[in-house]
């Protein structure tokens, strides 16, 4: 089997899970659809590893279509695979952690009533990932973005009886929306500009296309590369939740937990992220949208963290370290260090999934209660838990050695060492971000597992650790949390890992920085002389004095930061702004539009004020039919002598 028959399996088979599953779940009982599912993902995931294994040991990419859509004026539009070392990497990232997620799940949705639904969404979700990541166009790349944009409303809202959870999955749903109206300008401007929706062909004829300009406004006109590059960001800005499009995902947590782990930590959030990476030949052109994309990903990465510091509800402040985590990749890519962000992408999707998958085993523990304020002192309870979630916490914050430290680091000083406007702004955001990520992770940790127990005494009574199907997952996800960074730092940031699928400017950073790379162990020995590693360690001893210490301090703290804390526990209000500005003024709007427009304009006027003329021109004219011959013949003999005088004129 070659890499073409392989890539095609590891599409399909999550597909084929999900309608089996969906569609004869009766037949298949919970026992079958699970089975059924986790097979179809395991499979894509062997498969995923081998392509990867292949291409490392020096097989050729492939690219190429698997059947042609349509055509219309020399424009192809197909469904096809690119399978290179950026895709490969995706691919097995995204079926490790779903596989991860779908053993999970048979042990939290156990006693769920929608359970094969919910193991044929994750599936189907899969699937449109990775069509998003296999790519080899723009056509089938907006076919994955909006497939996975449909599923996550599906699973956001999977408890649909709860009204919070549609408020929630038609947020996330009407957020995207906004964004992808951006990325479909992006790929129509493309077309125009480029003529075609086939990467290789795209990235080819854009250096001759670089000095096209658009008009944008009367004697305003950009560079139409530049136009492009920003259309597409703000698509990325709504899937990878960016400043200020980032509001749907802390209120997605209203889905189940397997599926909190599954968008934020490896599918979804992270789109936006692969997509400008491998759109790298065409951002390498416009340091316009480099400096867009720095700006925005910074003020994501430490304004969002801040947030973490406020919320109490476990997952919720696992959400927000997503937001800052996105941010922190969006700075690598718009500091041209997109090796540095995938890396991230990378590390970040074992440890994030393994936070959120022991947030989870907490909330059964705790009979569903989210509420960090009601735990504490669960770290005898749930052992396994804890030190799993310790993990996960101390890569995270970029503990030395740990893979979260490699990326981190490594993102700090690309920015540090980049010439793009914005660049120090920039570096301190992700900076400061390193205090505060560590504050609020052991804040959380602190919180559930250490301290007194605040929990009611039922629920202490029936404290235990989760079953294997649960812990199993937790296990596996900590093990590359932990050696993942010393195994790939060196080939994927400062090799040529991404050679021919990611372009970097050869004075880019990661190519200074990599002058000063001797491996993995030196770079560690680095890390002392950096700030970062100070700030990490300075924010977990603050958590401990905050709130193992002196637990008292935090809300006296509250207290006389009252402004400060009023303005996070709104999230700097933005939720407030949309739901009464924008969303009130869209729907002041509709409903004026409704009464003026539709009402008295079209209706009143238009339909019902036509057929008031016609009536009123039929009740005069009906005065003539009075039904008398003489009438007529009288009318008839008027009429004929009118014409004739009108012709003896006209001669």
């Amino acid at each position: 089997m070659g890499i073409p028959q392989a890539a095609l399996l590891i599409v399909l088979a999550p597909l084929a899970a999900a309608l089996l599953a969906g569609l004869g779940g009766r037949q298949l009982g919970r026992a079958g659809a699970h089975s059924v599912c986790i097979a179809g993902v395991g499979l894509s995931f062997v498969l995923s590893l081998w392509v990867l294994l292949q291409l490392a040991g020096g097989a050729p990419d492939y690219n190429g279509a698997v059947y042609t859509w349509g055509a219309s004026d020399g424009l192809h539009m197909e469904v096809g695979f690119l399978i290179d070392r950026l895709s490969a990497l995706m691919m097995t990232v995204v079926t490790f952690v779903s596989l991860a997620v779908h053993v999970y799940t048979i042990g939290y949705m156990r006693d769920d009533p929608g359970y094969q639904r919910f193991f044929a969404y994750i599936s189907l979700f899969t699937f449109s990932m990775l069509m998003l990541v296999m790519a080899n166009n723009f056509l089938q790349l907006f076919f994955g973005w909006e497939a996975v944009g449909l599923v996550s409303y599906l699973l956001i809202g999977f408890w649909y009886k709860r009204p919070t959870a549609i408020f929630a999955n038609l947020k996330a749903f009407i957020v995207n929306r906004i964004g992808d109206f951006g990325f479909i300008v992006g790929i129509a401007a493309i077309v125009c500009y480029m003529g075609s929706l086939d990467y290789m062909e795209v990235f080819a004829r854009a250096p001759a296309a670089v000095e096209l300009r658009v008009q944008l406004t009367p004697g305003e006109t950009t560079r139409a590369v530049t136009l492009i590059c920003i259309a597409l960001f703000i698509g990325a800005m709504g899937k990878s939740a960016q400043v200020p499009l980032h509001v749907w995902l802390p209120d997605s947590m209203e889905g189940p937990t397997p599926i909190s782990a599954l968008i934020h930590a490896a599918t979804m959030v992270t789109a936006g992220i692969f997509m400008i990476a491998r759109m790298s030949p065409l951002y390498e052109l416009t340091p316009h949208a480099l400096h867009f994309v720095l700006v925005i990903g910074a003020t994501t990465a430490l304004f969002m963290g801040l947030l973490g510091l406020v919320n109490n509800d476990i997952k919720r402040v696992i959400a927000y370290s997503t937001l800052s985590q996105l941010g922190y990749m969006t700075v690598a890519l718009g500091a041209g260090a997109y090796g540095a962000g995938i890396f991230h992408l990378m590390t970040h999707a074992f440890f994030k999934a393994l936070l959120f998958l022991a947030a989870g085993s907490v909330i059964i523990a705790m009979h569903h209660e989210q509420d960090m304020r009601r735990m504490g002192g669960l770290r005898r309870y749930l052992p396994v838990t804890y030190w799993t979630c310790l993990i996960g916490s101390l890569a995270l914050v970029g503990f030395p050695g740990l893979s979260g430290f490699f990326s981190k680091d490594i993102i700090i000083e690309a920015v540090h060492h980049s010439p793009i406007e914005g660049a120090t702004y920039a570096y301190w955001c992700v900076l400061l971000g390193v205090f505060v990520t560590a504050l609020y992770s052991f804040r959380l940790l602190f919180m559930t597992f250490h301290g007194r127990e605040r929990m009611d005494e039922h629920t202490r009574e029936h404290l235990h650790e989760s079953p294997w199907v649960v812990t199993l997952p937790l296990i596996a996800l900590a093990i590359p949390s932990v050696v993942i960074g010393w195994l790939t730092v060196g080939p994927v940031v400062f090799g040529d890992w991404f050679r021919g699928s990611v372009q970097h400017g050869p004075d880019g950073p990661l190519a200074i920085l990599g002058e000063d790379f001797h491996g993995p162990a030196a770079f560690l020995l680095h890390a002392a002389s950096a700030p970062a590693l100070y700030l990490a360690f300075a924010g977990i001893a603050t958590a401990w004095y905050l709130y193992v210490r002196r637990p008292d301090l935090p809300d006296a703290i509250a207290r006389r930061c009252a402004g400060l804390y009023r303005l996070l526990d709104n999230k700097y209000y933005f939720d407030w702004f949309n739901e009464n500005v924008v969303a009130a003024g869209a729907r002041a709007l509709g409903t004026g539009l409704w009464r003026r427009g539709d009402e008295q304009a079209i209706d009143g006027v238009l339909v019902n004020g036509s057929a008031r003329a016609v009536g009123a021109l039929a009740a005069v004219v009906r005065r003539v039919q009075t039904g008398y011959l003489y009438h007529y013949a009288f009318a008839m003999i008027i009429g004929l002598a009118l014409l004739l005088g009108w012709l003896l004129l006209r001669t």
